[in-house]
């Protein structure tokens, strides 16, 4: 999924001919056999590959090697199906029948595949069942926009043929206008042309079919006839779109008019109706033939929660899966396909045992993993730091409540008011509330959305879960408070009836049009909840609260500042029994932050009064009170304070604050971050009315702190927190690599991974210089890898000493339970202390927390604030005084080896392993009796 800006504006689009549909690919002649020796088993640990034009399945095939010895059992890719020219991320698809001839067709991907299984490795591909690209390439698009209602594919896609706008009765709106349709039309943006194919539209570079027909054969000359540069011209051209089944009209007026199903709100995007067999057949065949072939071992489901239902989504899929297992080729005949959704779960929202999947994508651990990391006690002094510089004391609720009513307001609303009709409908069929008017239903629609606490429920047919009844309830309960603080009316009686229609009261025994009316009104909702949610939360308040950075990322929830160290061994737990495979990850393609980025922001909350002085003092040096030097409005000290925090979480290690080529670079990054942030706000500037003098003005203002002797402060306390940052990184890293769950490894964070939000976080990744590292390491060489941590290769380390052992005893991660240790002492919370245990198999994890203050300096000796910037990613063993985890008495005497470091660790006859002997020379530890 990505949603990261509005995708709509129609410049720079290509003009090609109609596409023709396309036909799969069949295997090449000769092709050598992609099925392996013996069968692979499942993922171990993925590894996250975004394609592209620039980076095909070819070129991935020189990375196999170097992925096989970092310990990865399965390559995760990117939507390998055909997209919209020149996509960046694959999810604008246009043919599900064919993989993408920018990556290298079907033949790359036997190469790649051929690769993979001569390393005893697999795939899993990334689908979009979702949505495809509203665009010329796409044939099934290209066809409804030609032949309307008549297409075989008008109701392939989620479009209301009957609106409430009779004159789109029939009609697709195109909102692809850079300005309003009659503005485009007197000023020749939309005009006649003839290409390859015949006579067609281009309307501001992009191209639309003619009906059959609806050309006036007549006409000697009809570029001349239809020139919009002659009145005649223009009033020809215009009664000739009319006749068509689709409406030019200007980009803003999606927000309102559109009359079908968007990704989000990005009108680039049309919404599929993969509950149809016809169109799950059609968006499957190929990849599922692929599965059948042994090409794909597993499937990542796109933004699962925009579909019609995905629960039963999920159910067939599986079973179309399970049906051609035992078909596929050698060994991997009869192997469980791996089945993963992309959903953000709630804190207190689970997978429920109707979800027929080996779990979610792991954003609940990437939330999970960042909140342990943080020093409650930061929470008060950075708390009051953001409210004093930004002067704005509201909770992250209100700040997301505000943002809520926004979207429904100005961006949403052609979806509320079709949910709306869909309601009246439902209302109008049944004597007893038909009474209830379109306006009342709207009222309390808003109240509804506005209170709704999750991304989506998931009724059907039989009615709601019982988990999905109490969270509806949770939110009809606060709008119905909302309601009663309405003395001039009482909307409640309608509330609990609109609870009924959606999904409270099971459809069987009603009258067939009742049933399908509350069916139709039950999916408006159930889809509306899902992007409406996100782009509150995601892609507008996350950019307005500014409390710590670390703590706004995807799936995670910035009023939760921290989580105790038991709750997080709960959730671990919790997964083992019940999702034992699901991925657990700590970096996506969608990231606001690069996983070190975060882990560095979060070491703030262990330096919180430290910070608070710097920040102020610094905003105080920077921050103009109105305007700037050049007259232009200041920028405002919520998003100076914002980007503060981006500078010292993102300075990458070896940036010297008197290189000015470097400042610049990082500069331009931070800039691409910024303007992003900015606009997502949605306050002083936006994508939809953007303030260039504002965002000028803030361009400028980080144009002078990236000058050379300018940045040194800020330079200073990135590298003052740059040690501590790295500990929290490790011991995120190597969770990540023990908890129950399959651990995902984004491309090029095996070294640190200081990125932004994309693009930035997409960047090419040098490889040689990883592979090079990995075939240079020395195991026993700690000294020289804490001497160089700056350069990435200690994280590098851990993740390859841990997907070893993974290797060496994949059971025993796979299945095993999760079980805190004990911890005697006065620092028990400073450690994350769990062992993975199967039978007779064992596994102890040290995993370091809040521990940034007590760091060792390059000289071995003790930190002090003088020496704070030379320190390494090393505890002083001091710190630990008598702390120690208790192990299970069999381990009493044993000699531990340590998987990350090659150590050996003598345990107390008592069963007793003090933290200051296992965690002497190491920041982190892995423990195993071999």
């Amino acid at each position: 999924m990505t949603s990261s800006r509005p995708g709509f504006h129609p410049r720079g689009r290509r003009a090609p001919p109609p596409p023709a549909a396309s036909t799969p690919t069949p295997a090449p002649a000769g092709a050598p056999s992609t099925a392996p020796a013996q069968a692979a088993d499942a993922p171990r640990a993925t590894v996250r590959l975004q394609f592209h034009e620039g980076y095909t399945l070819d070129d991935a095939i020189s990375q196999v090697p170097y992925f096989a010895r970092l310990g990865i059992s399965h390559i995760y890719a990117s939507p390998l199906t055909r997209a919209r020219p020149g996509s960046a991320h694959g999810y604008d698809v246009v043919d599900h029948g064919q993989v993408n001839p920018e990556l290298g067709g079907e033949a790359a991907l036997r190469r790649l595949v051929q690769a993979l299984r001569a390393h005893d490795m697999g795939l899993i591909v990334d689908i979009v069942p979702n949505h495809m690209a509203t665009s010329a390439d796409n044939p099934w698009w290209w066809s409804v926009l030609r032949d309307g209602r008549a297409s075989p594919h008008a109701t392939w896609f989620d479009i209301d043929w009957e609106p409430a706008d009779a004159g789109l009765h029939g009609k697709v709106l195109a909102p692809f206008l850079g300005k309003p349709y009659g503005a485009s039309l007197n000023d020749g943006d939309i005009r006649l042309r003839l290409g390859d194919a015949g006579w067609y539209v281009d309307a501001a570079g992009a191209p639309y079919p003619l009906a059959d027909g609806s050309l006036d054969a007549s006409l000697p000359d009809p570029a001349r006839a239809y020139d919009p540069a002659t009145p005649a011209g223009r009033e020809r051209l215009h009664e000739l779109l009319e006749r068509q089944a689709y409406r030019l009209a200007w980009w803003r007026s999606a927000a309102d008019e559109i009359n079908w199903r968007r990704f989000f709100e990005i009108t680039d995007l049309i919404g599929v109706r993969v509950e149809q067999p016809a169109v799950f057949d059609a968006v499957h065949a190929m990849v599922l033939r692929l599965y059948e072939e042994g090409l794909v071992d597993g499937l990542r489901v796109d933004h699962v929660d925009g579909l019609a239902d995905p629960i039963a989504y999920c159910a067939r899929l599986r079973a179309e899966l399970d049906a051609r297992s035992a078909r596929r080729p050698g060994a991997l005949a009869g192997q469980p396909p791996y089945l993963i959704v992309e959903k953000i779960l709630g804190s207190d929202e689970v997978l429920d045992e109707r979800w027929e999947v080996d779990g979610t994508t792991g954003y609940d651990f990437m939330d999970q993993v960042g909140a342990v990391l943080h020093d409650a006690a930061g929470v008060g002094p950075i708390t009051d730091l953001w409210e004093t510089l930004a002067g704005d004391t509201r909770s992250f609720p209100e700040i997301a409540d505000e943002a809520r009513e926004l979207m429904l307001l100005r961006h949403f609303p052609a979806e509320r008011y079709a949910t709306a009709r869909a309601l009246h409908r439902v209302a109008t069929l049944d004597p007893m509330t038909r009474d209830w008017g379109q306006a009342a239903i709207l009222r309390v629609l808003w109240q509804l959305l506005r209170a709704f606490p999750v991304y989506r429920t998931y009724a059907d047919a039989r009615g709601r879960h019982p988990l999905d009844q109490l969270r509806f309830d949770a939110a009809a309960a606060t709008a119905h408070a909302r309601i009663r603080a309405d003395r001039d009316g009482d909307d409640g009686p309608l509330l609990e009836a609109m609870s009924d229609w959606l999904g409270g009261q099971p459809l069987h025994g009603l009258p067939p049009e009742q049933s399908a009316a509350r069916e139709l009104a039950t999916r408006r909702f159930q889809q509306l909840t899902p992007p409406l949610t996100a782009k509150s939360l995601e892609d507008t308040a996350f950019y307005r609260y500014g409390r710590l950075l670390s703590r706004n990322e995807v799936g995670a929830d910035p009023a939760v500042f921290h989580m105790a160290v038991e709750a997080f061994h709960r959730r671990c737990a919790a997964r083992a029994r019940r999702l034992p495979k699901a991925m657990v990850t700590t970096a996506t393609h969608d990231h606001k932050r690069g996983e070190d980025t975060r882990a560095r922001i979060a070491a703030l909350s262990e330096f919180a009064e430290e910070w608070r002085g710097f920040a102020q003092d610094w905003m105080h040096a920077h921050a103009p009170t109105t305007y700037n030097g050049n007259g232009q409005l200041a920028p405002h000290p919520a998003d100076l304070y914002m980007l503060l925090q981006t500078l010292v979480g993102a300075w990458p290690p070896d940036l010297r604050p008197d290189d000015g080529p470097g400042l610049q670079a990082y500069a331009a990054r931070v800039g691409a971050w910024m303007l992003k942030a900015l606009r997502e706000a949605k306050t002083r500037t936006s994508w939809v009315v953007p303030d260039e003098n504002y965002e000028r003005s803030c361009a400028t203002a980080l144009e002078d702190l990236m000058q050379p002797g300018a940045a040194d402060d800020v330079a200073a306390f990135a590298h003052r927190i740059a040690a501590a940052g790295a500990v929290n990184s490790l011991s995120q890293t190597l969770l990540r690599l023990t908890v129950p769950g399959v651990p995902d490894l984004y491309q090029g964070t095996e070294f640190w991974d200081f990125s932004l939000v994309d693009p930035d976080n997409r960047r090419p990744v040098d490889y040689a210089a990883r592979a090079a590292a990995l075939d240079a390491r020395d195991a026993g060489d700690i000294e020289g890898l804490l001497a160089g941590w700056r350069d990435g290769r200690i994280k590098q380390a851990v993740i390859h000493g841990a997907l070893e052992a993974r290797r060496a005893r994949p059971a025993l991660y796979a299945q095993g339970s999760h079980v805190p240790l004990p911890v005697l002492g006065p620092r028990g919370d400073h450690i994350i202390a769990f062992v993975r245990s199967l039978g007779d198999q064992h596994a102890f994890v040290l995993a370091p927390r809040v521990v940034g203050r007590h760091l060792r300096a390059d000289d071995g000796d003790a930190d002090d604030d003088a020496r704070a910037g030379l320190c390494v990613p090393r505890i002083d063993p001091a710190f630990w005084e008598t702390t120690a985890v208790v192990l299970p008495h069999r381990y009493a005497g044993a000699v531990l080896r340590d998987a990350l470091s090659g150590r050996e660790r003598r345990v107390g006859a008592d069963s007793i392993l003090p933290l200051a002997e296992a965690l002497a020379d190491f920041p982190v530890a892995l423990l195993t009796g071999d």
